[in-house]
């Protein structure tokens, strides 16, 4: 991409902003009107619908299914880290959780075993399959306006990788909102995108923006934008956290673009790195260096918990 391309100005409808990156048919905006990063065009949110509910897992994440239960011992780490946070901000009563895109349904398992009432929402038919399997109470289908009208009222609402993935977050945003009881609260987690770590690893393996995946990855947040977006429909921001910056492993010179078989093994040695903390019995510590590297603006995921006053 050149310099000059990277940094046209581009109106389409609603959107416009300086152009950071393109990718195929697609261009990435610093959209002035919507206050984050995102793709131009946006897809039609029907043909996204089709592609969540029967292909996404199938065809685009064939082993993520696979992996996710392998990967579980360590990421009950980070589910337990958010739960707590949501129980230390909530009264003792209030335990009724929304899981929007659960995904095969391991955080649901989480927090029952925590004695949440806890329910899902997933477009996926195989992963709403697996998460019912697991013994949570899942709709299948897209969290919108209808079937937000079906699904009840709640303390917390949950949101793990969803918000990259669809046309209008705002929107999605204002429809939890209005499901939340006041006091309740919603935990976002999308991929910090655009961040300083990203740019050195791109410049120090020579690579170009992998993180940049149209159509599947419409939105690039990172923490300050998505604050700000939740600030802007109503949300007080509480709290903040990440994961380990896997682009780490890129500037050290294992570049795993492109290489899957490397990159789980750099995955797996993530795990091993939160896992020591917890054989060791510092979980405070994990924790506080993950706090730590947030509000730096830095780590792999932007987590960020807000309460609706």
């Amino acid at each position: 991409m050149s310099h000059a391309a990277a940094n046209s100005f581009i109106r389409d409808g609603n959107h416009s902003g300086r152009c950071v990156a393109r990718r195929d048919a697609h261009a990435i905006i610093a959209c002035e009107s919507c206050g984050f990063k995102h793709a131009l065009p946006l897809p039609d949110a029907h043909d996204l619908e089709r592609a969540y509910r029967e292909e996404y897992y199938a065809n685009e994440k064939p082993t993520f299914l696979t992996h996710a239960g392998e990967d579980q011992a360590w990421a009950q780490l980070a589910q337990t880290d958010r739960l707590e946070i949501f129980e230390s901000l909530l009264p003792p009563d209030c335990r009724r959780l929304l899981d929007i895109g659960c995904g095969p349904g391991f955080f649901l398992e989480t927090a029952m075993r925590r004695g949440w009432l806890a329910q899902g929402i997933e477009p996926s038919r195989q992963a709403a399959a697996h998460a019912r399997g697991l013994g949570a109470i899942v709709t299948e289908g897209f969290f919108n306006a209808g079937s937000a009208a079906t699904l009840g009222r709640f303390d917390a609402v949950h949101l793990n990788n969803v918000l990259e993935h669809i046309p209008d977050p705002t929107h999605l945003i204002q429809l939890t909102y209005g499901l939340l009881e006041s006091g309740g609260l919603i935990c976002i987690n999308v991929p910090n995108d655009f961040s300083p770590l990203q740019i050195a690893a791109m410049a120090a393996a020579s690579t170009n923006d992998w993180w940049v995946a149209p159509p599947h990855h419409l939105n690039y947040f990172d923490f300050e934008s998505l604050t700000a977006l939740l600030a802007r429909l109503g949300f007080a921001p509480k709290a903040r956290t990440t994961s380990f910056p896997m682009e780490a492993f890129l500037m050290m010179g294992e570049n795993y673009v492109g290489d899957p078989a490397l990159g789980r093994a750099c995955h797996n040695r993530r795990k091993k790195f939160d896992l020591a903390f917890e054989n060791a019995g510092l979980k405070e510590t994990r924790r506080a260096f993950y706090r730590a590297l947030a509000e730096a603006g830095l780590g792999r995921e932007a987590v960020v918990i807000a309460v609706k006053p």
